[in-house]
């Protein structure tokens, strides 16, 4: 009888997942900036890979919209849509606003996760991590306020919201220049809704994401 798992490998997956992980930290940290053609040639070079393996590699990200593919071009790191941002902003806007909203109804387990997550962002930012990880971070904590909604299908798509912005925010370097003072601001974000005021809470957080993606949109020269 023939197996019918006779042509999967882990090693090549493990492979792929690797040089995809690779070049995703290489676009969020700023090193690889929007246009950059991806050569499969010199990168698979570069990475010690076959380049059958770098080529699924770059399938995953231009899956997940990180890089497109051009006939006759090839692949190159995608540049952000001035209106898809604007779009990103106002969704995920909706989302974490709901989520400040239900604080006081919210289990204390998931007013925990947010409070875990400030801890996470403010001690990289203390301690100087690298542009990534402060992305990271900073947009785990944002991702805390839709968790309130204790809803798995909300959170999915504030994820699916911040896997589109983080293309952008790799190529700007506002995260870095202001992380101390967005560290503050936070702090004092939750600080106000453990005093119980959620409007002056939701207040702020509009303001931070309405300037958040003004400064996206500035610093990318979009219209």
């Amino acid at each position: 009888m023939t197996d019918p798992f006779g042509s999967l490998s882990l090693e090549l997956a493990s492979t792929v997942d690797r040089v995809a992980d690779e070049l995703r930290r290489a676009v969020f940290d700023g090193e690889l900036e929007s246009g950059t053609p991806l050569r499969e040639v010199a990168l698979a070079e570069s990475l010690g890979v076959s380049r059958s393996t770098l080529r699924e590699a770059l399938g995953v990200l231009v899956a997940e919209g990180i890089a497109v593919r051009e006939p006759n071009r090839g692949v190159s790191v995608a540049s952000p849509d001035p209106e898809s941002i604007r779009d990103v902003c106002r969704a995920r806007a909706v989302l974490e606003l709901a989520g400040v909203r239900r604080w006081a109804e919210a289990d204390e387990s998931l007013r925990d996760e947010l409070r875990d997550a400030l801890v996470a962002y403010t001690t990289a930012v203390r301690e100087g991590a690298s542009y990534h990880t402060l992305n990271e971070r900073h947009l785990a904590f944002h991702l805390g306020f839709v968790q309130l909604l204790d809803s798995p299908r909300l959170v999915a798509m504030a994820e699916t919201l911040y896997a589109e912005l983080r293309l952008a925010l790799a190529q700007i370097d506002r995260i870095r220049r202001n992380a101390h003072d967005q560290a503050g601001s936070h702090t004092r974000l939750v600080m106000m809704l453990e005093r119980g005021d959620v409007d002056g809470a939701a207040t702020d957080l509009g303001a931070h994401l309405a300037g958040a993606e003004r400064d996206i949109l500035e610093a990318l020269a979009l219209p």
